[in-house]
Order: structure tokens, then sequence, then C-alpha cells
């Protein structure tokens, strides 16, 4: 099962590389399926068991995802992108779109509403989620730590009082209705002008979604002895004055000192474990004494966690002068 989770998530990173090099040939199940050494049928049906969706139902959502952000971000005329991203038409395009997201490309370009886009389907994540760890190799980078100011901005997000972690997070999560991971990652994907966002295609902070940590006097107690309410969201500009989804909370951040401990590129599938450890161990036994600096923890105070493992795992952790 585990050379099949790895299958899906080639087929995944293939489909989102094709799409973004607009490589139509290569995008059809005869073509991957050549690729993998099977027959279409059978890579059809592996992948509908591990990905939970049909191949061509999650293709048409990944091209309409690209296909919106560029009727979102760029003045190209509705038609030239219909073509760019596989669709016969202006009129075939316009259907799909509207019936993914209730809304046409004319109408989304002028008020482009937070919508749910079909992100990127990780099942090589979820198979390590299944059998308990991804690995531990020793990573033999170091933990760098340094501090910095972080201006005012905006913080929206969703949050839960009780999750322990990032997978608990979201299967908490899943229980409350509009807040389960898919619809959540995909609003947010759908928002412009994230502060993070680098162009990542993945559901991390390479796409500008990242973790973060509320101090809250009725959260849960957690491991750096803070109470602390677990966050899932995205940072944008104090004057952002788009539409929020009803489901988040939108919050100003007042411009803080921070200190950071960030750990550099890593392999998720063997070092993600070791990392973690690393970072842990850096910021429980950091010494403030020589740095005129401690931990800042009044509340409403933001904790901030990046995790994408082709640049970096970064904690941000408010500080003040002692």
């Amino acid at each position: 099962m585990y050379e099949w989770y790895k299958n899906v998530q080639k087929i995944v990173d293939e489909i989102d590389g094709c799409i973004k090099k607009q490589k139509d040939e290569a995008l059809t199940l005869k073509y991957l399926a050549h690729k993998l050494g099977y027959s279409e049928f059978y890579i059809s049906r592996k992948f509908k068991e591990i990905s939970g969706m049909q191949f061509r139902d999650y293709l048409r959502y990944r091209r309409l995802a690209f296909a919106l952000k560029q009727v979102r971000d760029t003045e190209y005329g509705i038609l030239d992108i219909a073509l760019n991203y596989g669709f016969s038409s202006h009129e075939a395009f316009t259907r799909a779109f509207k019936a993914t997201y209730g809304i046409t490309p004319s109408e989304y370009r002028q008020n482009p509403i937070p919508v749910v886009l079909r992100t990127i389907i990780r099942p090589f994540d979820c198979y390590f989620l299944g059998i308990g760890g991804t690995g531990m190799l020793k990573s033999a980078e170091d933990v760098k730590t340094y501090f910095i100011t972080i201006p005012t901005h905006k913080f929206l997000h969703i949050k839960n009082y009780e999750s322990i972690g990032y997978w608990d997070f979201w299967q908490k999560q899943s229980l409350v209705s509009g807040q389960d991971c898919e619809t959540i990652c995909g609003l947010l994907d759908s928002i412009k002008g994230k502060l993070d966002d680098v162009g990542g295609s993945e559901a991390n902070s390479g796409s500008g979604q990242i973790m973060a940590f509320i101090n809250e006097p009725t959260g849960r107690i957690c491991s750096w002895g803070i109470p602390l309410a677990e966050c899932y969201g995205v940072r944008l500009s104090i004057d952002y004055d788009g539409e929020a989804p009803s489901q988040m909370h939108m919050i100003d951040v007042p411009e803080t000192e921070y200190i950071v401990f960030e750990h550099g590129p890593f392999d998720f599938e063997t070092e993600n474990s070791s990392v973690e450890e690393k970072i842990e161990k850096a910021m429980k036994e950091f010494d403030y004494t020589a740095t005129g600096y401690c931990l800042d923890t009044t509340p409403g105070r933001v904790f901030y966690f990046y995790h994408d493992c082709t640049r970096f795992w970064k904690y941000i952790r408010p500080v003040r002068k002692v």
C-alpha cells in the first residue's frame, strides 16, 4: 500500500506541474498509466481508492483552481484563460466555473468573493498519519535563532480550544460544519493578498496558510505552560478590506517583536519527526537572560508556525523587553 500512496502522490504532483506548464498532452490517464507502467483502469481505481475522488474530477477541479487565480489576478481575457486551462470554449469554461463556484468568471472578476478551491491532495501525508509518523532520520542542520519585528497586520482564521497539534486540530474541526480541512484550505487558497504566499501549490506556508496559537485564558494549557487556542489561517495586510468567510475570525495583530526558531529545508518522509524534536528542544533550552527579552505571554498574543519542507520549519514567538 505504501507504494500506491507514493504513486498517487506522483500523479497529483505531475498534474500540478503539467497544469502550470500547460502541457495538456501529459494530462491524460493514458499518459500517466504508461509512465507508471499500469493499465488505465488500474490507475483510475487506485486513484479513487486513495484520494476519494475520480481522476477526471480531480483534474477538472485543479484546472479550475488555477484558472480562477488567473481570472482574479490578471487581465487576460476569459476565453484565453479557458483555452489555456484545457476548456474548449468560453461557454464550457463558464459552465464549469459556475457549477463549481456558484458564480461566473466575469462576475467573480468583478467581485472576488471567497470560494472553496480544490487544493492539491496529499495522500502520502495521510499514509504517514495512518502509520503514526514520518520517519526518524536525524537532520544534520541546526536551528537558527533570531529576533524580528512584524508590522501590524490582520489574521484571518478558525480556532479550536481543545486540539493538540495539526492532525488533531483538523480531526476536531471536521466535526464542525463548514470548518473541515478541505473547505477551509480551499477558501483560504482563493483569498488574494496573503502576506506569506510565495506561490506554492500546497495548503501550507508556501501558499500563505499557517498554523498559529493565540494566548487565550480559556485555552488548553499546552506543553509550553501557556493557555492557547490552536488556529489555522492567513496573515493579511492591515488594509485588507475583502470579504471574509462567515465561519472565520478576523483580528488585528499589533506590531510586535518576535523570536524566531528556524530549521531549513528537510525531507518530510524521513526527517519530519526529528526536525520537530530539534525545534522543540531549542525553544525549551533557549536562555533569554542575556538578550534583554522574555517570552510575551500576554493574553491575545499570537504565536505563528510555518511548515514547508522545501524551505523551513519555523516557530515565531512574541517577546517583550524585560
